[in-house]
């Protein structure tokens, strides 16, 4: 009962987060999960069935605002670089890449939170290469790959519909795409469907919540919200 209590919430929580924000619902589930499940590989997998059910439902709604020619060598990218990062992760330090990750999150937030008026990605070939392949990096290995796509979309995207909508497209298809590879693997497990059946009621929970809250945010505010949380995340990972 309480890892069924546990779940919930922690699903409610990221799903408010990622609802709100953009992103977020695999850095903050992931700084628990592997606690509450049998293997770290199965706490990706759970996380990424999770965030994609969501953001696939988030895209729908938005998907006037999706524009796929200004993210398609990003996934292509992410595809590549996903994919070998899941297909090498049992080779991997976890402490070590733990500790790297979250002195880049921290950097990166701060450095943005200060620079921000200065800073205007577009959505040219490169840029979307490097994210893509820093996003498929992060995904691959820890099921956290909103970051990198998130400081680009609230830099490129208009307005706070098109940066959402965006978003949420691309980490559907992200998570398809990982999803795939972690099913190849061997992750997806019948204690991950059974879990998924206990997270799924809290990220509906989330999203609902989230929804009306995000109603009220001012499209500045939100620069600031998104470089805050991964500042935040960068934290819990290295003291997690």
């Amino acid at each position: 009962m309480d890892i069924v209590v546990s779940l919930f919430l922690l699903s409610v929580v990221g799903a408010f987060v990622q609802r709100t924000t953009g992103f977020g619902f695999g850095i903050f589930m992931m700084t628990m999960l592997p606690a509450l499940m049998p293997s770290y590989g199965e706490a990706t997998a759970l996380s990424g069935l999770l965030s994609m059910s969501m953001s696939l439902v988030v895209a729908y709604r938005l998907r006037k605002y999706v524009t796929w020619r200004r993210m398609g060598i990003m996934l292509i990218a992410f595809t590549v670089f996903s994919t070998f990062a899941i297909f090498g992760l049992s080779l991997m330090n976890d402490h070590t890449i733990r500790v790297v990750l979250g002195v880049v999150l921290v950097v990166i937030s701060l450095y943005f939170a200060l620079f921000s008026s200065r800073i205007h990605l577009r959505a040219t070939p490169v840029v979307q290469g490097v994210i893509g392949s820093i996003s498929g990096v992060m995904g691959g290995l820890f099921g956290m790959h909103g970051a990198p796509a998130a400081l680009f979309f609230v830099s490129s995207e208009p307005t706070k519909q098109h940066y959402m909508a965006m978003c949420q497209a691309y980490f559907t298809m992200g998570n398809v795409l990982m999803t795939l590879v972690r099913w190849q693997r061997g992750y997806f497990t019948a204690t991950v469907f059974v879990d998924y059946l206990y997270g799924i009621g809290g990220v509906v929970v989330g999203l609902l919540v989230g929804m009306v809250v995000y109603r009220y945010i001012p499209s500045r505010l939100l620069r600031y919200l998104v470089y805050a949380y991964i500042g935040i995340s960068g934290l819990f990972i290295l003291f997690g």
